[in-house]
Parts: C-alpha cells; sequence; structure tokens
C-alpha cells in the first residue's frame, strides 16, 4: 500500500477559485485602463506642457493660490479633468487587481501550508495603488479652487518684483 504525500491536490480551492476571478476582474480594468490611455494619447498638447515638471508648477499655484498664467489655468484644469475621470482610476486598480491575483495564486499554490514571505510580495503593488489612488482624489478635490484662481497676463508675472530676504 502506498500513499500519495503529494501537496498537489485535483480540482481548484477557494484560492484558485478567487484567483480566477481576480483573473477575470483584472482583464476587464486593463481593458478599460487600455481605453482610457488610448484617449490622454489623442488628447492635443497645450501650450506650456512641454517644459520641465508644468503641471507640478500649475498645481502648486493653484494649491497656494498664487497667481497663474492663462497657460498654467489651463494646464491645471486639464490634469484635474483627467484624474477625476472615473476610468482613471482603472490605472491604480489593475495594479491592485495584479497583487491580489498574485496573492491569491500564491495561496493555492501552497494548499494550505503556511504561507513564507513571498506569497505577500503582492502587497507591494497593493500599497502603490493606494498610494495613486489617494493622490489622484487629493488632486480631483483642487476643482473647487479653479474658478477662484487669479489669472495674470504672462508679462505681468515676467516684470514681477522677485522677494528678497534682508539676512
Amino acid at each position: 500500500m502506498t500513499f500519495d504525500t503529494s501537496t498537489h491536490t485535483t480540482g481548484l480551492g477557494l484560492w484558485g477559485l478567487l484567483m480566477f476571478v481576480a483573473l477575470g476582474v483584472e482583464a476587464l480594468l486593463a481593458t478599460c485602463a487600455f481605453i482610457y490611455v488610448r484617449r490622454l494619447l489623442a488628447l492635443r498638447a497645450l501650450p506650456g506642457a512641454d517644459e520641465l515638471n508644468s503641471y507640478q508648477k500649475a498645481l502648486r499655484k493653484l494649491r497656494k493660490d498664487e497667481p497663474m498664467t492663462r497657460d498654467e489655468h489651463a494646464l491645471a484644469e486639464r490634469i484635474i479633468d483627467i484624474r477625476r475621470s472615473p476610468l482613471a482610476l482603472t490605472v491604480p486598480f489593475c495594479f491592485m487587481g495584479m497583487g491580489i491575483f498574485y496573492v491569491l495564486g500564491s495561496l493555492e499554490y501552497l494548499h494550505g501550508h503556511t504561507p513564507s514571505e513571498r506569497t505577500f510580495l503582492g502587497v507591494i503593488p497593493m500599497f502603490t495603488a493606494t498610494n495613486l489612488i489617494l493622490q489622484m482624489r487629493k488632486t480631483a478635490r483642487m476643482r473647487k479652487r479653479l474658478p477662484h484662481a487669479t489669472i495674470v497676463e504672462e508679462r505681468d508675472v515676467d516684470t514681477a518684483p522677485v522677494p528678497t530676504s534682508n539676512a
């Protein structure tokens, strides 16, 4: 009489079933993210958008209620609209889905044995996705500030006196 000592079982367990559900959801999210990125790539560039850190500068000025040029205001408005889109959330949710798929797949592979540190490597993209979602929502909330932003002419910004310290 021989006993089968293999850890592999026939059929799927709960973790395997959940893994395939996560794979299906991941495929759907990846499709939506692909469509969203294609839409973003089709947008025409705004004046001043090619400068290094132009979006960050425009958003910083909006956040701190500093005077902005019309181009900076248009850049801030565009980036806020981009990050407010419900389809924009599919990109970080894809990262979240990859992490969930990895963890569930690792748990299915173990068949009830004690999980190791490797099993929870999938938590890293989950934290990344959470950070991305929080940053996107933080930027999207700045929509309320757009109507109250101070818009100045470009030449007024160039000729404005630079504050100096008397130290």
